[in-house]
């Protein structure tokens, strides 16, 4: 039976003082060419909560290219429709914590890194996600939210920047001192590869197709822009790509022999030339690379909280205009984090 629990104020329920449904934005539909038209914001089931489970009432929750793609039925099969969106959260518990939640939900019983775990799945992908007044997590994915914090800003850490930290110090391992070229300029991981890498003492390049963007960059910390494509003064330590085809040939051309590719997307496509020649002559790393553990959202969490770091936030929606969000992060203009408020 679906437990029951108090009302959110201000919802209108009609005097009852417990609901069995919440306010959530899902997926129902699908489409490649018009993923927006798939969403509905509206009443869904309340969380069920499973053994070893907690509920999270979500304050603020923040959007991710991620999914636009479960709109479109890329990573979402059509038979888990319909489908709660969202994979970052900021919330309280029912016993009081105020805690940020982390996204990635391994299988039962894996031990060890669990981005590495064949069966792990992301919030909205298998279990409903974070786009909702509530969310249920495994109980070890929720850690305490940084002190004096918004939950805003809290909820913007997860995925872009999760995946930037990985991507940093995990994956291409740099140290300070190094020199970093970061493909693509305004988005999440872009913003969080900025100003981590800069906080960690690495001089970080960005290059670009807008002119504004790379300047926002140059905000961030970056220490010099590019235009997309541009010859580099020098060939660097590490590259990272989230952006593909557009951008690969660059990338590969610009690092110093030894030097380490990390991808975690590829927005324009992923059939670039493998350029082999390039790779085996002078010794280069391609490293994939996807979201982080939950010892490195800790690891994040302090960083975060030692050097005063924060995402950038494009723009703040209630959940009822979750539509409105998706099409500011749609439009490809919004420079930081798309985020909803759920309370």
């Amino acid at each position: 039976m679906q437990r029951r629990y108090p009302a959110a104020a201000g919802r209108g329920r009609g005097g009852s003082t417990s609901v069995a449904a919440v306010l959530a934005a899902r997926a129902v539909r699908q489409s490649a060419d018009d993923p927006i038209s798939g969403l509905e914001v509206g009443d869904a089931p309340a969380a069920e909560v499973p053994p070893g489970w907690v509920r999270v009432r979500v304050r603020a929750a923040a959007l991710n290219h991620h999914d636009l793609w479960s709109l479109r039925g890329v990573g979402l099969p059509a038979d888990r429709l319909p489908m709660v969106l969202g994979c970052d959260a900021a919330g309280v518990t029912e016993d009081g914590r105020e805690v940020v939640v982390h996204a990635v939900v391994a299988s039962e019983g894996w031990r060890g890194d669990e981005t590495l775990d064949p069966a792990r799945t992301l919030l909205s992908e298998l279990h409903p996600g974070t786009l909702a007044e509530e969310v249920a997590v495994p109980a070890r994915n929720v850690l305490p939210k940084p002190a004096g914090w918004s939950f805003e800003r809290a909820a913007s850490l997860g995925t872009a920047w999760l995946t930037a930290y990985r991507m940093l110090f995990t994956q291409a391992r740099v140290v300070p001192g190094q020199t970093v070229l970061v493909q693509g300029a305004g988005g999440g991981v872009s913003n969080a590869l900025v100003v981590l890498g800069a906080a960690a003492g690495v001089r970080v390049w960005v290059a670009g197709r807008d002119p504004g963007r790379v300047e926002r960059a140059l905000a961030w910390g970056a220490e010099r822009g590019f235009t997309a494509g541009e010859r580099l003064p020098e060939r660097v330590d590490a590259v990272f790509e989230t952006v593909g085809r557009a951008t690969w040939q660059h990338s590969l051309r610009s690092l110093r022999p030894g030097g380490a590719l990390v991808v975690s997307g590829a927005t324009t496509g992923g059939d670039a030339p493998a350029m082999l020649e390039h790779v085996f002559f002078r010794q280069l790393r391609v490293l994939g690379s996807t979201m982080g553990t939950l010892e490195e959202f800790e690891r994040l969490l302090r960083f975060c909280e030692l050097r005063d770091l924060g995402p950038a936030v494009d723009s703040v929606h209630e959940l009822a205009d979750a539509r409105a969000a998706f099409v500011r992060l749609a439009s490809g203009e919004a420079l930081g984090k798309v985020v909803l408020r759920a309370g």
